[in-house]
């Protein structure tokens, strides 16, 4: 996700969004209680809020009429565009480059105190031009319970607040929003070393308000610092260290702090095969995926991760199971209160027990430059 290919758009498109963009075309970001994927064209097309497992808010990756998207691109077509995220962190950037100027639109969800359960969750959305002049284009549609859902749209000064029947959204916004039915939308310029912020917000019933740039900035540095910080933790130090610590910061995205579980994907409903069948909710843990998932992060020299997976309460709530005459399950939600069927049985428990067993020790081990994968 997130490479840096260059995209080149047509001068003129009747259609500011591509319908259905390459899932290699998207960025990922996350707060370890749910996770956003950002499309190339700036795009917010999957978020679901607040967990993993929740209804969606933003699903056009699925459905682009009706599933509800969030974007801040150029008004103006004709602009190459390239995605990349700012170094050691899970902090997105798609970078708009044409005559006029160069613009950023950095995404990014800050992380605190992960590890308890919480309705209240931030997608920051930061715009800034780092030359020239850019004039944005913005425009907020959520689509709540899949679509399935109604809402209300009331507007303010400082943003506006999207009210359905079980969950409200709050946008922090720089730029007085235009209502647009039940949606909203503005347009605004920038000039070099300008910047400005927005911010949707989740379970806290606060009202809208402009976000200085101040304010901005520290919920950006915060983010950079946590995921640095993690980072630091690592004990890899062979010659392949930018890819490895990707890989492992995304395994750390699908990652559900509160109980330590991993998804096997953020997403659902998209089919293995255009038209097929098995366009599955992967918003699960799979007990033996997540396992090797596990055993990488403790490769790396993760122990708590690790530790939490084998100890919390996923685990714990799997190994009460496997006791039970007559039950076994091998998929579970995230968040331990929902269960699917699969077979991955004598793989998982090897897996979990070599986990468990090699924690305490986890910190000595590290790959070297001549470690081979099998």
């Amino acid at each position: 996700m997130a490479s840096v290919r260059t995209v080149r758009r047509p001068a003129v498109t009747e259609e500011r969004r591509e319908r259905y963009p390459p899932i290699a075309d998207h960025g990922l970001i996350g707060d370890l209680q749910t996770a956003a994927l950002i499309a190339k064209d700036g795009t917010v097309d999957w978020y679901c809020c607040p967990r993993f497992d929740s209804p969606s808010v933003f699903a056009s990756l699925i459905d682009h009429d009706r599933g509800g998207h969030f974007q801040i691109a150029p008004e103006r077509a004709g602009y190459t565009v390239r995605q990349l995220y700012f170094p050691d962190s899970a902090v997105l950037i798609t970078r708009f480059m044409s005559e006029e100027g160069v613009g950023e639109v950095v995404d990014f969800m800050p992380v605190e105190r992960p590890e308890t359960p919480t309705d209240r969750h931030l997608l920051v959305r930061v715009v800034r031009v780092v030359r020239g002049t850019m004039r944005f284009r913005l425009e907020c549609a959520p689509r709540f319970d899949y679509g399935r859902a109604p809402h209300e749209l009331q507007l303010s000064d400082g943003g506006a607040v999207f009210r359905s029947s079980g969950l409200q959204l709050t946008m922090h916004s720089a730029t007085l929003l235009q209502r647009q039915d039940d949606d909203v939308r503005a347009e605004f310029s920038l000039r070099q070393g300008e910047v400005a912020g927005f911010a949707l917000e989740s379970g806290s019933g606060v009202a809208p308000r402009s976000i200085a740039r101040d304010e901005v900035l520290g919920m950006f540095t915060g983010t950079i610092g946590h995921w640095k910080g993690w980072l630091h933790r690592s004990t890899y130090e062979g010659r392949w260290r930018e890819a490895v610590q990707r890989s492992a910061m995304t395994l750390r995205l699908m990652t559900y702090a509160p109980t330590g579980a991993l998804v096997a994907a953020p997403t659902a409903g998209l089919p293995e095969l255009v038209g097929g069948e098995r366009n599955w909710d992967y918003r699960f843990t799979w007990i033996r995926d997540a396992s090797f998932s596990v055993y990488a992060l403790l490769g790396l020299g993760y122990a708590n991760e690790a530790a939490a997976f084998s100890t919390g309460s996923v685990i714990g709530w799997w190994s009460r199971l496997v006791r039970t005459p007559g039950r076994s399950r091998s998929c579970t939600g995230s968040t331990v209160e929902a269960t699917c069927v699969r077979r991955s049985w004598n793989t998982s428990r090897a897996i979990v027990a070599h986990a468990r067993c090699a924690s305490a020790t986890a910190p000595q081990i590290s790959f070297s430059s001549t470690s081979t994968a099998r």
